[in-house]
């Protein structure tokens, strides 16, 4: 599966630079995966929309308060429907103010992480964690279950 994470704007705090590492690190056991920190919601749109390499287009999967609520094996199950579909899937953290409306509807999918508000860099570390949980629930591996 060919996956990125993208997040709009710089981060400055090492601490979230080095958990976004981390997790980048441990999904590439699973997945051809790339973190990409994009200036702003165009650039995220006209990455998301245009061929890369003569491939076909990514599969825009938006982090927004609005979007849908998943379980960890929700997302698990998400995952491998679309690696089933062997389609490359960009999934998107917003800036500070979120997700326009233009953006919502270029999107495949709106996912929320539930109904807290997240620090935009904070909600980065918690998909990408989700992220590599999804996959070792697929895998099977204990990792989920805290062992």
């Amino acid at each position: 599966m060919k996956l990125k994470v993208a997040w709009i704007g710089k981060t400055k705090e090492a601490a979230i630079q080095s958990l976004t590492a981390e997790y980048l690190k441990r999904l590439t056991r699973y997945a051809e995966v790339e973190g990409l920190e994009l200036r702003d919601e165009a650039a995220l749109l006209q990455f998301a929309a245009g061929k890369t390499h003569g491939k076909q287009r990514h599969a825009l999967v938006l982090l927004d308060s609005r979007g849908r609520q998943m379980s960890s094996e929700e997302l698990a199950e998400f995952l491998q429907e679309q690696m089933d579909r062997a389609t490359p899937v960009v999934f998107a953290v917003g800036a500070a103010d979120g997700f326009s409306q233009e953006a919502r509807s270029s999107s495949s999918t709106v996912i929320s992480m539930g109904k807290m508000t997240l620090a935009h860099e904070l909600a980065r570390v918690v998909l990408l964690e989700q992220l590599y949980r999804s996959f070792t629930i697929l895998q099977g591996h204990p990792y989920h279950l805290g062992h």
